[in-house]
């Protein structure tokens, strides 16, 4: 079922996240679409907040991939992945893209764009585009 959000701030568009959040079970992956500075991280972020993940949520550009631990240590591993350098699904191996696939996690995937033909069928997709001013965003999660 796709939704159709729009968000006015970055704390809005983390709400969302984090309402997201609420919804997930291990081994979903949350695959984010969308242009430089539309909101991914900042999504992210509110998934991050939602899995009761503490302290700073940033984006993976160059190191990849990032792993946080959820609250108390009985939410599910979130693994944070930037494939803005992966330009296609032979890239990927170096990511540790497919020992996570399948695990007990969250995966939070920025620039699924870019790997979409490695994406699981199941995945939920959400796509974040600029809105009619600086702050406001439109997403829609299918």
């Amino acid at each position: 079922m796709e939704r159709s959000f729009t968000t006015r701030s970055a704390e809005e568009t983390e709400n969302l996240g984090q309402a997201l959040a609420s919804t997930l079970v291990p081994g979903t992956v949350v695959a984010l679409f969308g242009n430089l500075g539309a909101g991914k991280t900042a999504f992210v972020r509110g998934l991050a907040r939602g899995l009761g993940v503490a302290g700073d949520v940033c984006s993976p550009t160059y190191a990849l991939v990032h792993e946080y631990q959820g609250g108390r240590g009985q939410s599910p591993l979130l693994v944070h992945f930037d494939m803005y350098r992966i330009s296609g699904p032979g890239d990927l191996e170096s990511t540790g893209w497919y020992d996570y696939l399948g695990r007990d996690c969250i995966l939070a995937v920025e620039w699924s764009e870019n790997i979409e033909s490695e994406l699981p069928q199941n995945c939920v997709r959400v796509h974040i585009s600029l809105g009619e001013t600086e702050n406001e965003r439109k997403i829609v999660i299918a």
